[in-house]
C-alpha cells in the first residue's frame, strides 16, 4: 500500500538536462512512481512522447516547449533544474589552468546554462505553476557551492605533470543557485509554490582510481554517491511530505560538509 505522503500519481514533472546521468535517474524514477515526466533537453530528439529539445539559455525555447506541455499534460507540478554545465575531463588546457587565466567565455558559458538556465525556467515554468496556487522546484547544487573545491583532490594529474585546477565557475554558479532558491520561496511562498535546494556531492560514474582515492578519503561514508542516491531527496520534496518545507537546502553528500 502506498504512503499517501509520497503519492504522485497523476502529477506532471519536468526535469531539465534529464537524459544526463542524474536527470535519467530523476526521469526514470518519477515515471515509476506514477508521474507523467516531460524531459526538457538539448539532446532530446523531438517526437518521442514527453520529450522536448530545449535550450535553457533561450526564454522562447522554454516557452515553446512548456505550452506544448501544458496543452498535453496540463500545468507542471514539479520541476527539476538539473541541467548544468561543468568542465569536463577533457576540457582544454587553458579552462583548467591557473585562475589568472581562466578564459571569460568559459565562465559565461557555465553561467549562463547553470544560472540563466534555472532563472529562465523558474520564470516560465514557475509563472505557470503560480496560476494554479501549487508547485514545487528543486534547483540541484553542488557542496562546491557550499565550500572551495579540493583542489588536492586533483594533486595527481599534477603529479603527471599536467596543470590541472578546478575551475571558478562551477562553484560560483552552484553558490548562486542557493539565494535564486531563497529569493523564489519568498517570492512565490503566498502562491503555493515551494522551492528548494538539493545539494549533492560526487556522483560515481567510472572516475580515474587515483581520484576515487583522494576523494573518497574526505567522505565520512567513505565513497562516491551512486546516482540512484539522490532520488529519495527528489521525491521527498516533490510530494506532500515536504508541504511545509521552502527555502531550504537538503544536503546529499556522504557528509562532506560536516568536517
Amino acid at each position: 500500500m502506498s504512503d499517501p505522503l509520497f503519492d504522485l500519481s497523476g502529477r506532471v514533472a519536468v526535469v531539465t538536462g534529464g537524459l544526463g546521468q542524474l536527470g535519467s535517474v530523476y526521469v526514470q524514477g518519477l515515471a515509476e512512481r506514477g508521474m507523467k515526466v516531460a524531459i526538457f533537453d538539448i539532446a532530446a530528439v523531438e517526437g518521442e512522447p514527453g520529450r522536448f529539445r530545449v535550450d535553457v539559455t533561450d526564454r522562447a525555447s522554454i516557452e515553446a516547449a512548456t505550452e506544448r506541455l501544458i496543452a498535453d499534460w496540463g500545468v507542471p507540478h514539479l520541476l527539476v533544474n538539473n541541467a548544468a554545465l561543468d568542465s569536463p575531463p577533457d576540457a582544454p588546457p587553458e579552462e583548467v589552468g591557473p585562475f589568472e587565466t581562466y578564459p571569460e567565455s568559459s565562465f559565461d558559458q557555465v553561467m549562463d546554462v547553470n544560472v540563466k538556465g534555472t532563472l529562465l525556467c523558474c520564470q516560465v515554468i514557475g509563472a505557470a505553476m503560480a496560476g494554479e496556487g501549487r508547485g514545487s522546484i528543486v534547483n540541484v547544487s553542488s557542496v562546491y557551492g557550499l565550500l572551495s573545491p579540493q583542489q588536492d583532490v586533483y594533486d595527481f594529474r599534477r603529479r603527471e605533470g599536467e596543470t590541472f585546477f578546478k575551475p571558478v565557475a562551477y562553484s560560483v554558479s552552484k553558490s548562486a543557485i542557493l539565494n535564486m532558491t531563497r529569493y523564489l520561496a519568498t517570492y512565490w511562498a503566498k502562491s503555493g509554490v515551494r522551492v528548494n535546494t538539493l545539494t549533492l556531492a560526487g556522483v560515481f560514474d567510472d572516475q580515474p582510481a587515483e581520484f576515487l582515492e583522494a576523494y573518497t578519503a574526505r567522505v565520512p561514508l567513505g565513497r562516491m554517491a551512486e546516482a540512484h542516491e539522490a532520488l529519495g531527496a527528489v521525491v521527498f520534496l516533490a510530494s506532500d511530505a515536504s508541504s511545509y518545507v521552502t527555502g531550504a537546502n537538503l544536503v546529499v553528500d556522504g557528509g562532506w560538509t560536516a568536517w
